[in-house]
């Protein structure tokens, strides 16, 4: 049954909109309700022009998400479940999607949590933060991609380490291992996240998206296969207004005004 009062709320700064998670009394647990209105509001601000970067979070000072609501689990059969991970998936849709996601990861990164900023394109953190796949002290294994991004972005050993085992470890050593790129002061991680989501907001937006597409096809393709699609994205950029309005303003010292075409 869903909550009376939505889950997600979404702010605007400037060109980057956040997301946060509004369930604290459940440590941002990610329930249906969550991920469908996770959903809806990512596919109105893809269509949205005025919207360059996003950043994901959780409310309060505890939690980013710890992980799924296990009370949803209960009784549930296997043909329930399956149908309860029907396609679109929040995890697949954040990792494919066309605009750059951040993952401001304020406490608790845990389970379907830690899953869904693996699926955002950075994963800044708390320096009060921790992460952890937990699933198998409940007999379960991850169910949101983490036995497939996790090896990909810390080795296979520390994967297996972190899923076989249940542990949880602190932001210091998850950016040692390379589950986090920043860790920074607790009270400066929104305003040192939003910063950097500026940044990458005034960019060229057509730019970004090429950009994006060729460094998510090094996941899939082989390095001379990559180089290719790499060469080919950069000669069609050639094509573009912003391309050409990027170089008029580099050569001629100003701020370029970007178009998206």
């Amino acid at each position: 049954m869903s909550e009376a009062q939505p889950v997600v709320v979404v702010e605007r700064e400037g060109r980057v909109a956040i997301l946060t998670i509004t369930r604290p009394e459940k440590l941002n647990a990610l329930s249906q309700q969550v991920r469908d209105e996770m959903l809806e509001h990512l596919a109105t601000l893809e269509n949205d022009d005025s919207v360059g970067c996003l950043v994901v979070t959780g409310s309060g000072d505890k939690a980013f998400v710890a992980g799924a609501d296990i009370s949803e689990f209960e009784g549930r059969s296997p043909m329930d479940q399956r149908h309860a991970m029907r396609f679109p998936r929040l995890y697949d849709v954040m990792a494919t999607y066309p605009k750059p996601v951040i993952a401001m990861i304020n406490g608790f990164c845990l389970g379907g949590g830690c899953e869904m900023s693996m699926s955002c394109d950075m994963r800044i953190a708390s320096d009060r933060a921790r992460f952890g796949q937990p699933e198998i002290k409940l007999g379960l294994i991850p169910g949101g991609g983490g036995t497939q991004r996790l090896p990909r972005l810390v080795g296979m050993g520390q994967a297996m380490r972190l899923i076989l085992s249940g542990d949880m470890i602190k932001a210091p050593e998850a950016k040692e291992i390379g589950l986090v790129d920043m860790v920074i002061p607790h009270d400066e991680l929104r305003t040192q996240t939003l910063e950097l989501a500026q940044r990458i907001a005034s960019m060229s937006p057509l730019t970004l998206k090429v950009a994006k597409q060729s460094l998510r096809a090094s996941e899939r393709l082989a390095i001379e296969e990559g180089i290719l699609y790499e060469r080919d994205l950069f000669c069609l950029c050639f094509s573009t207004d912003d391309m050409k309005e990027g170089v008029s303003a580099f050569l001629e010292k100003r701020a370029p005004e970007w178009t998206g075409r």
